[in-house]
């Protein structure tokens, strides 16, 4: 009886552990998708172009995008960054941690459903994300000052394979 409850205690263990919601493949047509977080719909979503022009004068809101991955987290796939215009990307990040994206998913299309806000990033967290991106010590250090961003806190992510 102990050996069953101990075998029983192991696989729930593994099942617990099993990361199965951050991630289910659907083929939709002749292209695969990815689900990380909750499982969202691409139905009305922005182009990542468009954010500015509608954020214009707010502090934040609650929006789907659509875009291309840029940079991806090298060190988990915690955080991902999206190109809104020519001069300006913004950090994509997950809501509770609770999820990661693939670190190869740069240059896929994605659409991601949360909320974009204007953020300001410490010497300290910049110099963090630079080194997550793989930046060498020298280019780490050079980081001095403070810097704004757009960030987005992503509560569900779809990437086109």
């Amino acid at each position: 009886m102990k050996k069953f409850l101990l075998a029983v205690l192991v696989c729930g263990a593994f099942t617990a552990c099993n990361n199965s919601a951050a991630e289910d493949k659907k083929p939709v047509g002749d292209t695969t998708v990815s689900y990380f977080g909750d499982t969202i719909t691409a139905d009305g979503a922005i182009q990542a172009s468009q954010l500015l022009a509608q954020i214009a004068g707010k502090d934040s809101m609650q929006v789907k995008l659509e875009g291309t991955i840029e940079e991806v987290c090298q060190k988990k796939g915690c955080w991902m960054k999206l190109q809104l215009d020519s001069a300006n990307e913004m950090r994509v990040k997950f809501k509770d941690y609770a999820f990661f994206v693939p670190k190869d998913a740069g240059g896929k299309k994605v659409i991601v459903e949360g909320w974009a806000y204007a953020d300001s990033l410490s010497v300290e967290e910049l110099r963090h994300y630079a080194e997550d991106a793989g930046d060498s010590k020298e280019e780490i250090e050079k980081i001095t000052k403070p810097e704004a961003e757009y960030t987005f806190m992503a509560r569900g992510v779809i990437i086109r394979k």
